[in-house]
């Protein structure tokens, strides 16, 4: 069953209604359900789908693709030299189907059908500008796990298929509204922090979230899955970035370089400590990276520099890092690590990612979601002449109503209890925050935790409480 994706569902339907050929590109990280969205959306019922085969020559692609058209009734199909003879029979295999009817055809994980000097996208332009486009009864559909090759070569391509696109489909992940709804439809009864707890590993992705099993606890799913040697996701991580870079190398080393400092680094940082060249490659990487779901650009308040700071936010990469980081640690490690201090400190810093990824969510328990925000983090270094401590702030919303929003986020078992200590704290950032950027909007202090705030003498300090439930609307 097809849990949300509405709007995306409805953009692929309508195309088998509109007068015209329809282009759509259909693009998202591995495992986000791409393909799933594509055949739920056409009832699995395609008048053409291919699917291109990882680290294959352009040779053994087209044997595969001969053997596709001759599947789909094109027996005579001969043998193909290049992409230009396998668009050709895929036109005359459109053209002998009945008329009348909208033609859907699907590509699959487009990306690994370009073979170096396989001349592959000039064929596809000419397939589509050349004739698919003069035509009105064409759905032609493109999707790929490869992020960075989907925007550069048809999203955001510069030749012939520059704004060629209907319509363009960046899947995301999920909410933890709709983990939940998937987690139901699958029979599995769990509490919302046990949902959480999923979440802080898996993220919203969908593929991960379907291998778990009923009549299991979420610890015992993620030993099962990811520390025991015959899990699922025993060697997920190294799949992931296998399958979506030719040259993963460098990419893990930004990755591993940013999974050790929580707010991020700038790319100046980044260089130093990777020791990379400033080139343009080195900003394919960032910008591969970001497309794909991995790492987040923000900037930082009071800096007028765009995108400055490159934080991991990942779930399931920082949980390898954290916990795995290349050593395998036993089928049962996961329920050792239960109560450690280790854990604690992970469930902390992994709750602040989720709350990350629900922006919107917040804005709509705090009541503006139709108000213009920026979304930023802060930081102050310390001040020894002035003896200052520094400051530092994970997320500030600032508002179009001459409001910001300081954001604090803390995961705890039992209603969070601010002490006098923490509330001298909540005002000193406060403070810090007006006297450093000079800001003429009021500052509130918004406590979003998992179980709620306890009503002491300190909690007049807050302007407002977001909780665990708040973040699960959709």
């Amino acid at each position: 069953m097809l849990i949300g994706r509405d709007k995306e569902r409805q953009i692929l339907t309508d195309a088998l209604q509109e007068e015209y050929s329809q282009f759509i590109a259909v693009y998202g990280r591995r495992r986000v359900g791409k393909t799933f969205l594509i055949r739920e959306s056409y009832d699995y019922t395609f008048d053409f789908q291919f699917t291109g085969a990882a680290k294959l020559t352009a040779r053994k692609q087209l044997v595969r693709f001969r053997r596709t058209l001759k599947e789909h009734g094109l027996n005579d199909t001969p043998e193909l030299t290049n992409w230009g003879d396998a668009f050709g029979e895929l036109k005359r295999l459109i053209i002998g189907l009945p008329i009348g009817k909208k033609k859907v055809v699907f590509l699959d994980e487009l990306p690994w059908m370009d073979a170096p000097r396989s001349g592959f996208l000039s064929e596809l332009e000419s397939f589509w500008n050349g004739w698919a486009s003069a035509r009105k009864d064409i759905v032609f559909i493109v999707c790929g796990s490869s992020t960075s090759w989907m925007v550069k070569k048809i999203v955001k391509n510069k030749g012939g298929l520059h704004n060629r696109l209907s319509h363009r489909i960046s899947l995301k992940p999920f909410s933890l509204g709709l983990c939940e709804q998937l987690a139901r439809s699958r029979g599995l009864i769990l509490s919302r922090k046990q949902l959480l707890e999923a979440y802080m590993v898996f993220g919203g992705v969908p593929y991960y979230w379907s291998l778990l099993q009923k009549g299991a606890s979420i610890t015992q799913e993620i030993d099962r899955l990811i520390f025991s040697s015959d899990g699922e996701m025993n060697d997920e991580f190294e799949m992931l970035y296998a399958s979506l870079f030719k040259k993963p190398e460098p990419y893990i080393r930004v990755i591993e370089l940013l999974a050790k400092k929580k707010m991020g680094m700038t790319r100046l940082e980044l260089l130093a400590a990777g020791r990379f060249e400033d080139n343009g490659s080195f900003s394919d990487i960032l910008k591969d990276l970001e497309w794909c779901g991995f790492i987040r650009s923000y900037s930082m308040m009071g800096f007028k520099t765009k995108s400055d700071i490159y934080q991991l936010t990942d779930h399931y990469t920082l949980f390898y890092y954290e916990f795995i980081d290349g050593q395998r640690q036993g089928a049962n490690y996961w329920k050792t690590m239960l109560g450690t201090p280790k854990y604690y400190t992970w469930c902390g810093l992994a709750f602040e990612r989720v709350c990350l990824w629900h922006i919107d969510q917040i804005k709509k328990r705090l009541g503006i979601s139709g108000i213009l925000t920026n979304e930023y983090a802060w930081r102050c270094n310390c001040n020894a002449d002035k003896k200052q401590r520094g400051v530092q702030i994970d997320l500030l919303i600032e508002r179009s109503d001459g409001i910001i929003d300081i954001c604090e986020m803390k995961y705890c078992k039992d209603p969070y209890v601010i002490t006098t200590d923490y509330g001298r704290e909540l005002r000193r950032k406060r403070d810090m925050l007006i006297d450093v950027t000079g800001t003429k909007s009021a500052v509130h202090t918004v406590m979003i935790t998992t179980e709620g705030v306890a009503h002491n003498e300190e909690w007049g300090e807050i302007q407002a409480e977001v909780t665990l439930s708040d973040l699960f609307e959709l």
